[in-house]
């Protein structure tokens, strides 16, 4: 079973990536370290908390990606931004909490699982991130302050929400 999920997420990553022409909200760099640093979490065995903070940065980016596609397309429907996010937490959470990775009862902190509490400050993180970028290249006439900005500003609070789980969570 995990072996269709992670089919069905490298064949999500693949769509995004072969319908882009150029990024951007969310460079495709950015996403691929996302998505590279979730697999190595888990694959490392390291504690959902950590991980969800990466599941959660990986939808944001996703969705950005997605949105830019169907705007270069000129396809437009009410609550269209809502709908992508939504649909791809269904599509990566459903999955994991019907294989039992979402839900199980010793995985908890703070009374709520560690991989969607992780997930939720991730793509806050991440957006919040993202954002940071869009206004400071606006407040610097559109141009960034030095070489890859626009992927160091989203994956940096990742970097420091992951650290700071790591020490709250290793016993």
């Amino acid at each position: 079973m995990r072996n269709k999920i992670f089919l069905i997420f490298c064949f999500i990553i693949l769509f995004n990536l072969l319908f882009i022409a150029q990024a951007q909200a969310v460079c495709p760099v950015c996403t691929i370290a996302v998505g590279a640093c979730l697999g190595l979490s888990r694959w490392l065995g390291i504690d959902d908390l950590v991980t969800g903070l990466w599941v959660g940065g990986l939808v944001v980016s996703l969705s950005a990606w997605t949105i830019n596609w169907l705007n270069k397309k000129n396809f437009h429907w009410l609550f269209r931004k809502l709908t992508i996010l939504a649909a791809y937490y269904i599509m990566i959470f459903l999955p994991l909490f019907y294989t039992g990775i979402i839900g199980h009862i010793y995985n908890k902190f703070f009374g709520i699982d560690k991989l969607l509490f992780s997930s939720a400050i991730g793509s806050i993180a991440f957006y919040l991130g993202t954002k940071l970028h869009d206004w400071l290249k606006k407040k610097n006439h559109d141009r960034s302050y030095f070489p890859f900005q626009k992927v160091v500003l989203p994956i940096t609070p990742l970097i420091i929400f992951s650290i700071i789980f790591y020490f709250l969570t290793c016993n």
